[in-house]
C-alpha cells in the first residue's frame, strides 16, 4: 500500500512534468497549453494511482488488471487530442498538440505507477522534441514548407 506521501509525490511530479510540456505549448500559443497538460498528466497520474489502490484493495479477493483502467485512459486521450486537430485547406493544424496531450497522458501513468525515471526521462525527450527539433525543422524545411505540414 502506498504512503500519503508517496501519493502526494506522484501528483506534484505529475504536474511538475505535465506543467513543463505545457509550457511549451503555452509559448507556442497553441489552444491546449499549461493547464490543459498539467490536468491530463495529473488525471492520468490519479486514475493510475486508483488503480493500483483497487488492485492492492481487491487483492486476493477477486483477479484484477491494473493495466486496465490504463488502457481506457490512453483510450479515451485519442478523443481530446483529436479534438486538437483541425483541418485547414490542405493542410493540418494541431497534430503536435494532440501527441502532446497524449504523451503527457503516459507520463501521468508513469509517474503514478512510480516508474519516476521513465517518466522524467520522457518528460525531457518530449521537450527536446518540441523546443530543440522546432529551430532544426525551420531551417531544414523552411518556413513555409514547416506551416504547410502543421
Amino acid at each position: 500500500m502506498l504512503t500519503d506521501g508517496q501519493i502526494v509525490f506522484r501528483l506534484i511530479l505529475s504536474v511538475a512534468l505535465g506543467g513543463l510540456v505545457g509550457f511549451e505549448r503555452q509559448l507556442q500559443r497553441r489552444t491546449a497549453g499549461l493547464r490543459t497538460h498539467i490536468l491530463v498528466c495529473l488525471g492520468s497520474c490519479l486514475i493510475m494511482l486508483t488503480s493500483l489502490y483497487v488492485f492492492d484493495i481487491y487483492n486476493g479477493i477477486a483477479e484484477l488488471d491494473p493495466t486496465r483502467i490504463a488502457a481506457g485512459v490512453i483510450t479515451g486521450i485519442g478523443f481530446l487530442g483529436a479534438g486538437a486537430i483541425i483541418r485547414s485547406g490542405e493542410g493540418v493544424k494541431g497534430l503536435t498538440t494532440a501527441a502532446s496531450i497524449w504523451v503527457v497522458a503516459a507520463v501521468g501513468l508513469a509517474a503514478g505507477c512510480g516508474f519516476y525515471s521513465a517518466a522524467v526521462f520522457t518528460t525531457m525527450l518530449v521537450l527536446v522534441a518540441l523546443f530543440l527539433l522546432r529551430s532544426l525543422e525551420s531551417r531544414v524545411l523552411g518556413k513555409k514548407k514547416r506551416e504547410r505540414i502543421e
